[in-house]
């Protein structure tokens, strides 16, 4: 009996004799029907119940983030203690939990398509609730005010760093066109970038390296933007 594929959130791969299993990982074997009946009744084979969310473990980790992206963060030379934010908290704990991986009864594992519809609700609820606070100044700023300079601000803040990092990470480091894609699209947490990417090259290398990046542009962001004001205004 040998163990040939292993699928991890929808990434498969061939294991090595150092692989650790992790909690829902789906493995394909080939062998004899009594071995592989072995091996269902060791591993399990209930793809059932791990399609089945747990509302619970979901909470209790928001809860933590919440907790932990509120507490203040003293650094040196500030005025006011920097804090993670609804943002950065939660995030750190998904990432810290996620290594946990079961803590007694609390299983920390969320099916791929429940992290796929909370992901995309999450995501239009979010600019949905931008909208609705920016948007009946919008047209007014737009129109009469320095919305256009504004605008050109923020295109060439967003432009000018991806050009600079695409072409170092291009020329200097070699860095493949597939994983690049998926590094600019986590250096922006743009996931519809990552959306393109992955259609247009139909492959997981993209999201690999966007998972990547992500953690610790979010947190960069949540707190830079901080100590940027602060240093600002004093």
């Amino acid at each position: 009996m040998a163990v040939t594929r292993v699928s991890r959130a929808e990434i498969e791969f061939t294991p090595t004799p150092a692989f650790r299993l992790q909690f829902a990982d789906t493995l394909l074997v080939v062998g004899e029907a009594p071995a592989i009946d072995a091996i269902s009744a060791t591993l399990g084979d209930s793809p059932k119940q791990l399609n089945h969310p747990q509302v619970v473990p979901i909470f209790v980790g928001i809860a933590l983030g919440i907790i932990l992206g509120s507490w203040p963060m003293h650094l040196p030379h500030m005025p006011a203690p920097v804090k993670l934010g609804l943002a950065g908290g939660p995030l750190l704990v998904a990432i810290l939990l996620s290594q946990i991986g079961r803590l007694g009864p609390l299983i920390w594992y969320m099916p791929l398509s429940a992290n796929f519809m909370l992901r995309e609700v999450g995501i239009a609820l979010f600019l949905a609730c931008v909208g609705l606070r920016a948007g009946d100044q919008f047209l007014r700023m737009l129109v009469a005010g320095p919305g256009l300079y504004w605008m050109a601000c923020g295109a060439l803040i967003t432009l000018a760093p991806l050009l600079i990092v695409g072409c170092i990470a291009r020329l200097v480091y070699r860095l493949n066109f597939v994983s690049l894609c998926g590094v600019l699209a986590g250096s922006m947490t743009d996931p519809p970038a990552l959306a393109y990417a992955n259609a247009m090259v139909g492959s997981d290398a993209p999201s690999m390296a966007y998972a990547s990046v992500y953690p610790l542009t979010m947190l960069l962001r949540v707190v830079s933007a901080q100590v940027l004001v602060q240093f600002f205004i004093r």
